[in-house]
This record gives structure tokens, C-alpha cells and sequence, in this order.
């Protein structure tokens, strides 16, 4: 039964602790019929289990919950919050090289592979000016053993063949099968007039119908005609001109037309230094025609 002074002072058990160590209690270590373990035995004094310890023994750890303890939780947090955005931020820079590096390899590759073509455009044009340059030149050296016209030849049915097959097989004969009266043959006579003259290597000739012995047919159907040859053989004929030219023409639209078809060679296609390669050669009267 507990006692008044029991009250007062508390159970010993709990709150009050014995002046003499050595006098043993009966209530010294009593524990309920709840301490007893599962032996059945009472706990040894001094080892009690954790639930009969003292409940104000802590033997766990804080952090101070102080003002200091506040602030410096706050400035941790704020330190390892400006950590992570430096990290963010050297991420996102990382990433900004890497694209920007990325974006200007394609944009240099791009500007190379451009520069490259107008590279090859330039090579390729002027490997073209040097190539016909080069061919006009070679041009120039065959031309010079050529022989020189300058005027129309009137020519025969036996001279026809003669013409064409005795003359030099680099030379260009252009022959003009004509009758009078009919529309374009003075046009085409006039025209190759002007024309020897500008082309003084071609070889420029002019047989009426009736002497070539010619069909009635041809003759009215396929007059004016020309006919050009190289090396004995046939390399362009054109009847009936005027269907072309018309009736009435000059000798500029005769020899473009020419020009178009391949026969002669354009004043404007001879480079500038040709021409005054030539012009300073007194001993040659090289024609590129």
C-alpha cells in the first residue's frame, strides 16, 4: 500500500533513489508483471528494458533550433541553392557550345561545299577559254598552210568536180547553185561577194543550173542553193535559201546563218588576243576562217 510519504517523495522506482546503496528494498528494481521477460524471470537491476528507461535520457542528435541553428540552416540552403544553379547554368552553357559548335559546322560546311562549286564554276570556265583558245590556235597553225581566195569563182560542169576534189582537204568550199531570174540567187550572188572577202580561206563559187545539168524540178523548186564541202565530201546543203532568209537579204544575215549552222567562224568568237597576235604578224594573212 503506498504510504503518504510515497506521495510525497515519489517511487523509488522511479524518483527516488536510496541515501545507503547497500540496504536492499523490497520495492529496489520491482517491475510489473509486464517487465518480466519472456523467461519469466525479472530483469536484472540496472538493466532494465528501453521501455523502463528514463523517458528524459536522449541519446539520439539534434540541430540546434535556435536563431543561430535557423540561420545557419538558411545559409546552407542558400549555399546549396546557388551551387545548383551554377551547375544548371554551366550546363546550359555546355549545351549552347555544343549546338552553337554543332550549328556552325553545318553552316561551314555548307559555306565550303558552296565555295567549292564557284571554285569548279571559275576552273571550269576558264579551262574553257584556255581550251578554245588553244583549238583557234591550232586553228591559226593549220590555216597558215592554207590557200587564200578573197573573191567568187565562177565555175563549169567540168570544173565542178575539179573544185571540190583537187582543193586542199582542210579548205571549206561553198558553192551557190543559182539561176537568174530567180527570186534570192542576186541576193545570195551579192552576198558572197561581201563574204570572200571577209573569209578570204573559204572558198567561195557559183554555177548556174543550166551548166551543172540539174533537174527542171530543182531548179524550180530547190533554188537558191547551197551546197559546202570538205575533203570531197558533202557537209551541209541548204535548198530554197529564201525559205530561211527570205527573198531580200544582206550579206550579215547570210553569214550568221552560216555561222549558226557551223561553216564559218564569227569575228566575235576570236579572243581579243588573237586578234592582236595577228594584227602584229606582219608576214601572215592568217584568216581564222
Amino acid at each position: 500500500m503506498t504510504t503518504l510519504d510515497d506521495k510525497l517523495l515519489g517511487l523509488k522506482t522511479q524518483y527516488y533513489a536510496s541515501s545507503s546503496e547497500d540496504e536492499p528494498s523490497d520495492d529496489e528494481g520491482a517491475c510489473s508483471d509486464k517487465d518480466m521477460d519472456q523467461t519469466g524471470q525479472a530483469p536484472i537491476p540496472g538493466t532494465a528494458p528501453e521501455y523502463c528507461q528514463d523517458p528524459n535520457t536522449w541519446q539520439g542528435q539534434a540541430t540546434n533550433t535556435g536563431p543561430k541553428g535557423v540561420l545557419e540552416d538558411w545559409r546552407r540552403f542558400k549555399q546549396l541553392e546557388t551551387e545548383r544553379r551554377a551547375e544548371q547554368q554551366a550546363e546550359k552553357v555546355a549545351l549552347v557550345k555544343k549546338l552553337a559548335f554543332t550549328c556552325r559546322s553545318e553552316l561551314n560546311d555548307a559555306e565550303k561545299t558552296e565555295g567549292q562549286e564557284d571554285e569548279d564554276v571559275e576552273l571550269d570556265e576558264d579551262f574553257l577559254r584556255w581550251y578554245r583558245e588553244q583549238r583557234l590556235r591550232e586553228m591559226q597553225q593549220k590555216a597558215s598552210s592554207l590557200p587564200t581566195f578573197g573573191n567568187v569563182l565562177d565555175l563549169t560542169r567540168s570544173q565542178y568536180v575539179d573544185a571540190i576534189d583537187k582543193e586542199n582537204k582542210y579548205v571549206l568550199i561553198i558553192i551557190h547553185i543559182f539561176e537568174r531570174f530567180v527570186p534570192g540567187c542576186d541576193a545570195v550572188n551579192g552576198c558572197f561577194q561581201c563574204l570572200a572577202q571577209d573569209h578570204p580561206r573559204v572558198k567561195f563559187c557559183r554555177i548556174q543550173s543550166s551548166e551543172a545539168d540539174v533537174s527542171q524540178t530543182f531548179t524550180s523548186k530547190g533554188l537558191p542553193a547551197i551546197l559546202a564541202y570538205r575533203g570531197g565530201q558533202l557537209v551541209a546543203n541548204f535548198l530554197r535559201i529564201t525559205d530561211q532568209l527570205g527573198d531580200d537579204f544582206f550579206a550579215g544575215d547570210l553569214e550568221s546563218f552560216l555561222v549558226e549552222h557551223g561553216l564559218l567562224q564569227s569575228k566575235a568568237d576570236v579572243p581579243t588576243a588573237l586578234k592582236q597576235s595577228h594584227s602584229q604578224d606582219d608576214d601572215s594573212d592568217f584568216d581564222v576562217d
